[in-house]
């Protein structure tokens, strides 16, 4: 699906990723971890065609990433924080993404599911944060994209919505698709996550499935894996 190969940025003096290689397979969840400041951020930012590597390169399915950003269309994004002009309804914000895609068929079950049509007319300016990151996950997943990217998606959500989105990403992941979520709430990836990526001072640490992660650091939970990892525990 998506591959990293040899990723490198630098804004400034400041080097946020030295060389990273990853890749994100089809129908597997992998769970993006790291401290504050670990390149987190940067690395969706380059996924995204937000920002651009200074030395590797991204390649989608064997196809570089070029910059007309065409590649961009199978990829659904859903923000930390969420923002969209305020005096849009929510039915409205939904419209202006169809009419970007004209002719793109959509799948609105999250929108439904979620409850969103009875808040169609209510300006998103007026919403509480757990209804905006609704929002923002029912429209990464309006087009069926092939890769998922969610980041801290559960934040804000009650329960209910939480279960709901879970049980929309294992479908995701049956039907083949990539997801990649980044997320400080590690019960919540240990629930979902095939594969982890921890990211570290720029630097890819691990990589690989959850279970060898499990083996290689003696635990059986992911958050003290992850504390492993950040106590320094030397990963072969």
């Amino acid at each position: 699906m998506m591959t990293l190969d040899g990723i490198r940025k630098a804004y400034g003096a400041r080097t946020v990723l030295a060389g990273v290689s990853l890749s994100l397979a089809p129908g597997r969840i992998v769970a993006l971890v790291g401290p504050n400041g670990s390149g987190k951020t940067t690395l969706i930012k380059l996924l995204l065609g937000l920002a651009r590597p200074d030395a590797g390169r991204l390649v989608l399915d064997g196809v570089p990433c070029d910059a007309d950003g065409a590649y961009r269309a199978r990829i659904g994004y859903a923000p930390q924080a969420p923002r969209y002009p305020e005096h849009l309804a929510v039915g409205e914000v939904f419209a202006m993404l169809r009419a970007l895609r004209p002719g793109a068929p959509v799948d609105e079950a999250l929108v439904d599911d979620f409850g969103l049509r009875g808040e169609w007319a209510t300006p998103v300016g007026t919403l509480s944060g757990g209804w905006r990151q609704k929002v923002a996950i029912a429209c990464a997943f309006l087009f069926a994209p092939d890769l998922l990217i969610l980041d801290e998606p559960t934040a804000g959500l009650d329960p209910i919505a939480s279960g709901l989105l879970k049980s929309h990403l294992r479908a995701a992941r049956a039907a083949g698709r990539t997801i990649l979520i980044s997320s400080h709430i590690l019960v919540e990836l240990e629930e979902l996550a095939d594969d982890v990526a921890f990211l570290c001072d720029g630097q890819l640490r691990f990589a690989g499935p959850v279970d060898t992660l499990l083996r290689e650091t003696g635990t059986r939970r992911l958050e003290p894996a992850v504390a492993a990892l950040l106590r320094g525990l030397r990963i072969a």
